[in-house]
C-alpha cells in the first residue's frame, strides 16, 4: 500500500513548525532575562560574526561609520558601536518584546525618564492648560524602547490611551496590539493613499481629545522615494537642508508645542536628553527643530537609526 507524498510531508511539516516555535520560545526566554550590557555585547559579537561572512552586513556597517566621520567627525572609538547599530537595535527591540510577553518591566530606568517628561508636560499645562503637546521621540537606539517610554508617560498622565504616528511595519516580533493595547498606533507604513491622507485628521482629533499625541518629528526626507512628503528649508551644520514639514502643518493651526527627546545607551545604562519645547506656530520652529536634530546627531550618532543613508536631510526636492 503506497503512501502519498502529502501524507509523508504533513507530519514532517508539523515537526518543523513545533521545533521553530520551541526555538523561538527559548530565544525569547533567554533574551527577556539578559541585561542590556549583555545585549550590547551580544549584538556586537553577532555583527562581527555575520560581517565576517556577509559583505552586505559589513558594507552597511562601514557606510554608517564613514557617514559619521564626514557628518559629525566620528572617531575610531565609536567605530564598532556605529557599525553594529542595526543588529543592536534588533536585539534591543526583541529584548523589550520578550520581557513584555512574560509580564516583566523591560527597563525600570525608563520609568524615571518618563516621570521627567510627565513633570515637564504638567508644568506646561499648568501655564497653558488648553495648548496641545506633541511628544517627539527621535529615531535613536530602539523603536520599542521609545514606545515603552511613551506607555509610561501615558500612565503618568492618567489618560486612557495615547495616539502614536509610526511608519514601522506592524507585528515584527508578535502582536503589537496585545503588547501595547493602550497606545493607538496610527501607521503610515504600507497604507493606502486614502489612509495616509486621513492621517493628519486622526492626529488632530487625538490632540483635541487627549491633549497629547506622539509623532517622530525627525523623519528625514529621504522617504520621498516612496511617498510624497512636504518639507521645509532649514540649515544643518552650516548648509541648506530639509526636514519633514508634517509636524508644523498639523501643530501650527492648533498652536501646539513640540517636546522632543532622545534615548541613549552606554555600557548597559540608559540615558535621555529632553529638549526645550518648541512652539510650532512660531516662524523659527523649523530651525529650532533642525538645531535639536543636529545636537542629537552629534551627541548620539552611534545609536542613530538613520545613520549611513546617502540622502538624510541634505538633499530633497521641495515636495
Amino acid at each position: 500500500m503506497s503512501l502519498s507524498l502529502t501524507a509523508v510531508l504533513q507530519p514532517l511539516h508539523g515537526l518543523v513548525h513545533r521545533f521553530a516555535a520551541a526555538r523561538l520560545a527559548t530565544r525569547r526566554a533567554v533574551l527577556s532575562r539578559l541585561s542590556f550590557r549583555a545585549v550590547e555585547r551580544g549584538a556586537l559579537v553577532s555583527w562581527l560574526v555575520r560581517g565576517a561572512f556577509s559583505g552586505r552586513v559589513r558594507a552597511v556597517g562601514v557606510a554608517r561609520y564613514e557617514a559619521g566621520r564626514a557628518d559629525v567627525a566620528l572617531t575610531r572609538r565609536d567605530a564598532l558601536r556605529t557599525m553594529s547599530a542595526r543588529v543592536r537595535e534588533a536585539w534591543i527591540d526583541e529584548r523589550f518584546y520578550a520581557a513584555h510577553e512574560r509580564g516583566r518591566d523591560p527597563c525600570p530606568e525608563l520609568r524615571v525618564f518618563a516621570a521627567q517628561i510627565v513633570a515637564r508636560i504638567r508644568e506646561m499645562r499648568a501655564r497653558e492648560p488648553k495648548r496641545p503637546i506633541i511628544l517627539s521621540p527621535f529615531h535613536y537606539l530602539s523603536q520599542y524602547a521609545n514606545v515603552c517610554i511613551v506607555e509610561h508617560v501615558r500612565r503618568g498622565l492618567g489618560i486612557e490611551s495615547i495616539s502614536l504616528v509610526s511608519g514601522v511595519p506592524r507585528d515584527v516580533y508578535g502582536d503589537d496590539a496585545t503588547m501595547i493595547p493602550s497606545i493607538r498606533v496610527l501607521h503610515t507604513y504600507a497604507e493606502s493613499g486614502e489612509q495616509r491622507n486621513s492621517l493628519g485628521l486622526r492626529v488632530v482629533r487625538a490632540l483635541r481629545r487627549e491633549g497629547v499625541a506622539v509623532l517622530f518629528a525627525d523623519v528625514p526626507p529621504f522617504t520621498l522615494a516612496k511617498f510624497p512628503m512636504e518639507t521645509v528649508d532649514v540649515f544643518l551644520r552650516g548648509r541648506h537642508a530639509r526636514v519633514h514639514a508634517g509636524v508644523f502643518r498639523l501643530g501650527a493651526p492648533l498652536d501646539a508645542y513640540l517636546l522632543p527627546f532622545y534615548l541613549r545607551l552606554e555600557r548597559g545604562r540608559f540615558g535621555m536628553r529632553m529638549f526645550e519645547p518648541i512652539a510650532l506656530a512660531e516662524l523659527d520652529a523649523p530651525q529650532r527643530l533642525a538645531d535639536d536634530i543636529d545636537i542629537a546627531c552629534k551627541e548620539n550618532y552611534p545609536h542613530w537609526l538613520y545613520a549611513g543613508h546617502p540622502c538624510v536631510y541634505h538633499f530633497a526636492p521641495t515636495r
